[in-house]
């Protein structure tokens, strides 16, 4: 079977790199152990050698489809969606009294990051069913929760969250669904909602909708917005009836044609009937939690798909000969044999660029994922939360950004034979570009990250990423190969500091817009360097490996993750100044007065 991640990256990063094993001491995990956790993990990677990796090509090339008002999915999910609920995959994070296994999140987003890598059409059915299900646990009523959430973390019903709506967009403040209060506290939902992913399917007996909407009445923008639990099928009396929630159609798609993608209408043929969630006009708040939580989660998918491409171009580069080495006077002798295309310096180049995109995005989920936890644990409660909050737009975007690089470039690795069909390169293209999409656009996260993040307490997040940085920074210095790294990482955090003297002053004197104009690139420049950051990480860990003499993994293995650093550190990381260069430079293009459309004629 072809490759489609690294048990050994994965293991490394957990238990070396970001010592996961520390969580076992707090008593919300104390059940947990590695050899648990490892276990665990050989499960899913063989559930998913087995049951996913095998049906990724044909799920692309036979689509999810629209028929009769229903949603056909491929005849493969009877079988994961029933393996799914039987390995307890949706409710494993939750809490031991919500019926779930209380596993670390970080643990459980490397289990996600296995079968996404091995097919990413599938986890996001298993991905939103949890994240509603949490948001119920977190909001709902106690009835609310006791009808709903045991059989969605079972997988006997699924979930969505139904934001988009035709003419509104991204622009939440601008939706137009509306909720009438009926007499028995209930409320008739009616409207339509577009792009919902997992919205309709076979193979569950219920989808549970979690749809913002407007009570009449309420204010406008997004002071105005509720959240309501609207089932496809309501229970009444022991059994389903239908609830006049109809699916208008499945979105073809450029990409993760297997994953659907549905439009939802609500009340259109009779009344909706949907329940309130948290308070009213509280919606968007209590949706942020999914929304969130759903960042992390598309962040994940997107360097599982690059970590994909790069193991297949990586098998096709060790075994596709063209081409001799050059002698050495710079000519080739046709009498010698093909070498294969790996042996060439530029395929290196790209199959590093890949590498490097990859585990780097994997650590930094790790590093999220453990701020989580200990927020979950109650440990250093406040701080830990801060990191979280600041790296969330990260997470979500490098991997997407840098992560439709990394496959864009694999398929390069193949040349022509990568625009071809035959080849899987091509389709994980086209299923990576709905990453930076997907939960917030690029310049969403990007505006998020600059506009709230970096700002919020007065930058006392930045601070506390800061000080872990220059810790690592010390601890690097031990190694005299690490040392010019270390400095350089050390150079780009003073970087940043000056960048955001330069923009600060302009958020003091209220104008944002020229605030934000740059805020995609600043987003660039600050992830490149917390991807550089983890890189430091990764290689001081390697080094003391390679010291202590460490056979847990081979020579081999250790000295690949230093020179993955080193080339890092030599094509990305010296992106940034030129980067901080453009943010900084004085001449406004973006912030334009009054009529705008005259310069794009």
């Amino acid at each position: 079977m072809a490759k489609y991640m690294s048990m050994e990256t994965l293991r490394f990063l957990l238990h070396d790199v970001h010592n996961v094993n520390q969580l076992f001491s707090t008593e919300r995990y104390a059940d947990y152990d590695k050899e648990t956790i490892d276990i665990f993990l050989d499960s899913i990677k063989d559930f998913s050698d087995k049951e996913l990796f095998p049906y990724i090509k044909e799920m692309d090339e036979k689509p999810a489809y629209w028929e009769d008002g229903k949603i056909i999915v491929h005849p493969q999910f009877e079988t994961i969606v029933k393996q799914a609920g039987e390995m307890g995959l949706v409710g494993a994070p939750f809490d031991y009294d919500d019926g779930g296994m209380q596993m670390p999140a970080t643990v459980h987003n490397a289990a996600n990051f296995i079968m996404e890598a091995a097919n990413n059409h599938v986890p996001g059915y298993f991905g939103l069913t949890a994240g509603a299900a949490h948001l119920l646990l977190s909001y709902a009523t106690d009835e609310i929760k006791a009808t709903y959430v045991p059989k969605m973390l079972d997988m006997k019903w699924g979930g969505t969250m139904c934001l988009t709506e035709p003419q509104a967009g991204s622009s939440l403040s601008d939706i137009t669904s509306t909720a009438a209060l009926q007499e028995d506290g209930s409320y008739h939902i009616k409207g339509q909602k577009i792009f919902i992913s997992s919205g309709d399917y076979e193979y569950v007996g219920n989808i549970v909708h979690l749809v913002l909407a407007r009570i009449e009445g309420a204010p406008a923008g997004t002071k105005g917005i509720s959240l309501f639990c609207v089932p496809k099928r309501k229970p009444e009396g022991g059994d389903l009836v239908n609830n006049n929630v109809y699916t208008a159609g499945e979105f073809e798609k450029l990409g993760q044609r297997g994953y659907c993608t549905t439009h939802i209408v609500f009340g259109e043929d009779g009344p909706s009937q949907g329940w309130l969630v948290g308070e009213p006009n509280k919606g968007l708040k209590c949706m942020f939690q999914m929304m969130n939580e759903a960042r992390i989660g598309t962040g994940r998918m997107g360097m599982a798909i690059a970590s994909a491409a790069y193991y297949a171009s990586l098998q096709y580069a060790k075994e596709r000969p063209q081409g001799r080495k050059l002698t050495s006077d710079g000519s080739k002798n046709a009498d010698s044999p093909q070498v294969n295309i790996i042996e060439h310096a530029d395929v290196r180049r790209m199959l590093f660029l890949q590498k490097a995109i990859v585990e780097g995005s994997i650590s930094l989920m790790t590093e999220v994922s453990l701020f989580y936890d200990y927020t979950l644990a109650d440990v250093d409660k406040e701080r830990n939360h801060l990191l979280l909050e600041l790296l969330t737009p990260i997470v979500k975007t490098y991997p997407a950004e840098k992560g439709k690089q990394a496959v864009d470039t694999g398929l390069q690795v193949l040349g022509g034979y990568g625009f071809c069909m035959d080849f899987i390169l091509q389709q994980y293209l086209r299923d990576i570009r709905i990453i930076s999409i997907y939960e917030g656009t690029t310049g969403i996260q990007s505006q998020d990250l600059l506009g709230r993040k970096i700002t919020m307490q007065n930058g006392k997040a930045l601070q506390l990423l800061a000080e872990l940085v220059q810790a690592d920074i010390k601890t690097a210095m031990a190694y005299e190969e690490l040392q010019g790294s270390a400095k350089t990482l050390g150079a780009n955090l003073g970087l940043i500091q000056e960048v955001l003297a330069k923009l600060l002053p302009h958020a003091m004197k209220g104008n944002y817009e020229r605030y934000l104009a740059d805020a995609t690139i600043f987003m660039d420049l600050f992830g490149t360097v917390v991807i550089g950051w983890q890189w430091l990480k990764i290689a001081h860990k390697a080094k003391a490996a390679l010291a202590a003499g460490d056979t847990t993994q081979t020579k081999e293995f250790y000295e690949s993750k230093v020179s993955t650093m080193r080339f890092f550190y030599k094509y990305e990381m010296k992106r940034t100044k030129g980067l901080a260069k453009i943010i900084m430079n004085d001449e406004e293009v973006l912030t334009i007065p009054t009529e705008t459309s005259m310069l794009f004629d």
